[in-house]
């Protein structure tokens, strides 16, 4: 029993993740970067996490999820770099290095929640301002091949099976971080920069960067709201904030794209 329902929570997350990136992919860079950020990979997980531990379990993990957070924005940003001229696999690969030393340096530090927003907002305001450029490329219509739903439900699923079996060995803080871990947008460098090139896979990334954002704010709201509220009822006020987060960041860009 305990291994269908750990299957069942792989292949439910797998393919509520696969929708959410095939609506993303065909909307555009803009609109599929806000659609990428939402937590459509960390939510899921969270819920799961849920079920099985109590409110001051998911408070800490969305502590360490929030402070995580910024090295996912550090992790786009070299993408986003690297992508404009090298290869698939050095631009991932680098990136990918990048991510794991600055997760490896955030990770030891006991973060408090107002220690874990201000990293998030010099972090996010600086890579905000470097990505900008990059965000205007248009990406090509392509057809999707068979593999692309593989890839992208085989990594998600992988994501929620090891998160939700090690939780109860790696504690909340472990848990926080794996939860955070980029699956959604290694994805889409994966699938996208093969298709498209790396500068309009780019472009998608860019513009998910201050997206990203509203997932932090989103992390601070379900560790502040869990205890008080319960685990419930916090992941849904989350979920909202990451949402009203995007439909704003989406108004100010229509706003600017009309001017």
């Amino acid at each position: 029993m305990m291994w269908f329902v750990l299957a069942m929570k792989m292949a439910v997350t797998a393919l509520f993740v696969t929708a959410a990136t095939t609506i993303a992919e065909r909307l555009g860079a803009t609109v599929g970067a806000l659609v990428a950020t939402l937590p459509v990979s960390a939510g899921p997980v969270y819920v799961f996490l849920a079920l099985d531990h109590d409110t001051t379990f998911i408070s800490s993990s969305a502590v360490a999820s929030l402070a995580l957070n910024s090295a996912t924005a550090v992790y786009l940003t070299a993408y986003v770099l690297i992508a404009q001229r090298r290869s698939m696999w050095l631009s991932i690969s680098l990136a990918f290095v990048i991510w794991l030393a600055a997760v490896l340096v955030l990770s030891p530090v006991q973060w408090a929640a107002w220690s874990a927003s201000a990293l998030n907002v010099i972090v996010f305001t600086a890579c905000t301002f470097i990505v900008q450029p990059f965000c205007l490329v248009r990406i090509p219509r392509t057809t999707r091949p068979w593999y692309d739903f593989v890839l992208r439900a085989g990594l998600v699923a992988s994501l929620v099976g090891v998160v939700v079996t090690l939780s109860f060995q790696i504690g909340p803080t472990g848990s926080g971080v794996l939860a955070v871990f980029p699956v959604i947008y290694t994805s889409i460098m994966l699938i996208l920069h093969r298709r498209v090139g790396g500068p309009a896979t780019a472009a998608v990334l860019a513009n998910a960067v201050p997206a990203l954002a509203g997932f932090g704010l989103a992390l601070l709201t379900l560790h502040l709201a869990a205890v008080p509220l319960g685990s419930g009822a916090a992941l849904i006020v989350a979920l909202g904030v990451s949402v009203v987060w995007n439909a704003a960041v989406y108004a100010i860009r229509r706003c600017q794209a009309l001017a």
